[in-house]
This record gives structure tokens, sequence and C-alpha cells, in this order.
């Protein structure tokens, strides 16, 4: 019976993942812009094997990243710029009026009509390029990226214009020690060192994919057929991630363990008790699954799902 009623709803044609999340995603932007913070925004594809492409868009929260809005495709192919503008506009519209943004992209993503969509919206970016984009910053020995990196550890170049059509943008390039290739940025504002690293704030998305899937609800296990169907079901899977992150979150507060109440009483940054924490510690997510699951399984009430500011 309740494998009938699950699919009964991943089926029904009424249910709405947007207008359903709206209210959560509107509550969460609100509070990364509560004090006037940037709000950071990551745009990333995960794939259900060769099945389904699933385009997210997601807001961080502490060091990991929640889900806001998404579209599935049916195969494994990168989604375009249609798709992207679909949920962006929509995460735009939950914005808080006057709310700074920083969206940070993979090299899958950067194109002329994504950079016209981010200036009219007035939005910071961090966006990575692949090396085979046409470049022009004033130098006939330079036509593409990867001409722009080459030999480079740490480079700047303002005022270049990418593309054929002579997009205008702001490029960092800083090429890490040890690391095959280098990081290529494309900004909205003047590149430094700095910059060039805000970049690594797109990865807190990366571990939010792991916990749709291997490393908490196997979401590539699903056998579904249609992609409204997985639509609906990463709606489900949506909504216990944001339960389960605010339930780790006040579990955190609430109950912290012997090792984070003597961690809150050292004033020394180097003391050894911070690496013992570090190694032992859970995301809010993964805090929140346990409990809920330890609670289900003594029969005890499980919180309500009520987001806490």
């Amino acid at each position: 019976m309740r494998l009938q009623w699950i699919a009964r709803l991943l089926a029904n044609p009424l249910l709405d993942s947007r207008m359903i999340m709206e209210p959560l995603a509107r509550h969460q932007l609100g509070e990364a812009a509560r004090h006037g913070q940037v709000v950071v925004l990551s745009m990333d594809q995960t794939d259900l094997g060769d099945r389904f492409a699933i385009l997210m868009v997601s807001v961080r929260v502490g060091d990991r990243a929640l889900p806001l809005c998404w579209t599935v495709e049916a195969g494994a192919a990168n989604l375009g710029f249609e798709a992207q503008r679909e949920v962006l506009d929509c995460v735009a519209g939950w914005l808080p009026a006057g709310a700074p943004v920083l969206l940070a992209g993979d090299r899958f993503y950067p194109s002329v009509a994504l950079f016209q969509w981010l200036h009219a919206q007035g939005w910071g970016y961090r966006l990575r390029l692949k090396g085979n984009h046409v470049v022009d910053v004033g130098r006939a020995d330079i036509t593409c990226t990867a001409d722009l990196a080459k030999g480079v550890s740490l480079g700047f170049a303002p005022g270049a214009r990418l593309f054929q059509d002579g997009v205008e943008t702001n490029i960092g390039i800083w090429h890490e020690a040890g690391h095959e290739e280098a990081w290529i940025i494309a900004m909205d504002c003047q590149p430094t060192a700095a910059t060039i690293r805000d970049y690594g704030l797109r990865w807190s998305i990366e571990p939010m994919f792991s916990d749709f899937k291997t490393r908490g609800f196997g979401l590539e296990d699903t056998q579904l057929r249609y992609p409204d169907r997985v639509d609906h079901l990463v709606l489900i899977l949506s909504l216990a991630m944001h339960w389960c992150t605010d339930t780790g979150r006040r579990d955190a507060l609430e109950s912290p363990t012997p090792l984070e109440q003597k961690a809150a009483e050292q004033t020394d940054p180097d003391h050894w008790i911070f690496r013992k924490l570090a190694r032992s510690c859970l995301s809010w997510f993964q805090r929140g699954l346990r409990k809920l699951l330890r609670l289900a399984e003594r029969g005890r009430p499980l919180p309500c799902f009520a987001p806490s500011g």
C-alpha cells in the first residue's frame, strides 16, 4: 500500500515542484541575505547514468549547499541555456529585493546568453572557462583561453573579450602546483588572487549531489523512466534534505558532543582538539539524517519540519 501511494504521488501531474519549494527557498535565501551578505548560488548538473540529466541551482548554507530549483531531462547531454534560464529566472524571482548574488558555475555553462543574462540581472559571477574559448586581450599571440593560461601560475586579464561576439568580462588564472589544469575564471569584478579562489565556493554543490546519491538517499538507483516522475522524486528528497540539514543544525546547537563542548571552550586555534574535531565532524545533513533515523527506530516523535533562522 505504501509503495502504491508513492507511485501515485510521483505520477500526479498536479504536483508542482517549484510551487512547493518556493516558501522553503525564499526562507533559505532570506536567511542567506539577512545581514547583507552575498548570497552564494551554485549551478551544476548531475546525471543518473545515461538516463536523466538534472540541472540544479543551490544556495550555500554553511560549508554545504541546499537545493532550490532544478529541471530534469531524459538523456545524459549537458542542458543548454534555455534550461539554465528557466531555473535561474525562478530563483531570481525568489530572492529578497536588492540582495547581492554571486553565481558560481562549472566550465560547461559559460555562453554569450548566460553572460548577457547575468549582466542584465546585476549578479556577480565566477564561471570557469574551458581552454578552447576565443578570447581577445589585445595580444596577437593569444587567441584562445588556453593561450592565456599557458605557463601562468597566477595571472589577470581585466577587460577581456570572450567568444566571437566579444562579450566583455574579467579573467583570472590560477594554476596550483601539482594540478594538471589551471583554473581560468571569468568574473564580474577586478581579478585578484582572492576573487579567483571565490570559484571554490562552487564545490559546496558536489557533496550535496553525493548526499542525494551514494552517501545519502541513493537517487541513482531509481528505476523511474519518465522525467516528470524523477522531478517529483527529487522534490521529495530535497524536502528531506532541508529537513535533515535543519535537524542537524539544531542538534549541533542544542546537543553538542563532549568534543564540541571542549572545542568551544578553547581559545588557541592551533590546539589539537580542533584537528580531532575536524576528523570526526559530520555535515548538518548527515547529523540530521542519523538523528531522524535513530528517533524513528526507537519509535520516538520526529522533530517538526520548521526551518530555523
